[in-house]
């Protein structure tokens, strides 16, 4: 067998066989095929697509080069939860906590950021001595224990995922649903939960930039989750303007707080209990909204991700601190109006510009950098009235607010999207 033949197939449309996909894998794990050979095959498939057996033999493939999980130790369906990455997405912070505080194990593996703003570690890392690497031992422990962790991705998962993605990265193909697809299952699959919810955003901050793009990424991966015995329920959701009120670690961290404590906009508070109700269904437990936001505004959802900080070595005191910068300028309306749009890309840039987010691996974060949105899309506002406050460590100057300005859009009137565009099991 020869990485050349299969590339040609691939580039002809044809599909591979499953023995051939398991030589492609375990070859490139092993360094037997080079990375422009297999770049080369990464780009036949973002051309040519492949067949939903071929993406289950891929995924199961790439699952078998890395550590398996094996969380059996832990009593009750465990659940996990994954997002296709979006603007302001601090919903695990909030969301692992609160179905947690039902007596559902949460077991979460997350990454870091980069583009837009930072990843769950990196505003979990805003926390003084919040420690995001853990044992598998240590992992499983704490999940028994007070019933949720959330840690980074261990370097044994999936090699072949870690290896192809840094690839994928450079070689303009991690926008093709076959590898999108197979990414995120083989990760999924390895980290042993029982149940698994995929957030699938849709809209001009994610990924997908159409709901039947998103849609048949969503199939796709909740097939391959029962495929393999794991309860899958996806959700498309709105990704057209930043979630919540924040982008930013240190900013993040406390609208998470504001929410546990029944605090948040009524919109993103809505969007995560429903979320939750999914969850907790995952686990045959059905509760509803009502019941959820419950635990929000009594303190359990609080109580449960202050437990989750203490046990991964987080300061209590510094979680509640306000965040620390030299600047925090006013945006100002330029017209009165309502909200028609706020770009979640353009706004996500801009935080990265501030700090917030990292254009290459090896950027610093500046946690305490961001933008905190005074008005979402919908809400009318008169010219001159604070928009948003933009946190910043950097030299102050008029264009920086008029650089903001611009990507605000003002209408008479505005149809919001709903958060949950479509739910998918």
């Amino acid at each position: 067998m020869r990485a050349v033949d299969l590339i040609q197939k691939k580039r002809d449309g044809q599909e591979l066989t499953s023995n051939e996909i398991k030589w492609l894998v375990e070859g490139y794990v092993a360094g037997t095929v080079p990375d422009y050979q297999m770049s080369a095959f990464a780009m036949a498939v973002y051309f040519k697509g492949m067949a939903t057996r071929e993406i289950s033999d891929l995924t199961m493939n790439m699952v078998k080069t890395g550590q398996e999980f094996d969380l059996s130790a832990i009593n009750g369906i465990k659940v996990d939860k994954h997002s296709t990455g979006g603007v302001g997405d601090k919903v695990t912070l909030i969301l692992a906590p609160l179905v947690a505080s039902f007596g559902v194990p949460v077991a979460k593996m997350s990454g870091r950021g980069l583009g837009h703003t930072g990843g769950t570690l990196d505003k979990l890392e805003a926390i003084k001595g919040y420690q995001v690497e853990r044992s598998q031992d240590d992992f499983i422990k704490q999940v028994q224990d007070i019933g949720v962790s959330v840690i980074g991705q261990s370097n044994q998962l999936v090699k072949a995922d870690k290896l192809l993605y840094a690839l994928r990265d450079v070689t303009a193909t991690v926008d093709t649903i076959p590898l999108i697809a197979s990414s995120v299952m083989s990760k999924k699959i390895a980290a042993g939960a029982d149940a698994i919810l995929l957030d699938v955003t849709v809209g001009e901050g994610a990924f997908m930039k159409t709901v039947e793009e998103a849609r048949e990424l969503a199939q796709t991966m909740v097939d391959l989750g029962k495929a393999v015995g794991r309860k899958t329920v996806a959700v498309i959701t709105d990704m057209s303007q930043p979630l919540g009120r924040a982008i930013g670690n240190r900013l993040e961290i406390l609208e998470a707080l504001e929410i546990l404590q029944g605090q948040g906009r009524q919109d993103i508070t809505h969007f995560i209990c429903e979320l939750a109700q999914i969850m907790l269904g995952l686990a045959d437990i059905e509760k509803t909204v009502e019941e959820i936001r419950k635990h929000l505004e009594n303190g359990q959802a609080l109580a449960k991700f202050e437990e989750m900080v203490v046990a991964q070595g987080g300061d209590l005191e510094d979680l509640y601190r306000p965040v620390n910068v030299a600047h925090v300028v006013d945006i100002p309306a330029q017209e009165s109006g309502v909200i028609s749009a706020l770009p979640a890309m353009e706004f996500g840039l801009f935080a990265m510009r501030l700090g917030a987010g990292r254009a290459v691996k090896s950027d610093d974060l500046d946690y305490e950098t961001g933008i905190v949105f005074e008005k979402k899309v919908g809400d009318s506002v008169q010219k001159g009235e604070i928009v948003a406050k933009v946190y910043t460590n950097g030299k102050i100057s008029s264009e920086l607010v008029t650089e903001f300005q611009k990507y605000v859009k003002m209408n008479d009137r505005v149809q919001c999207l709903r958060e949950i565009i479509e739910i998918i099991s």
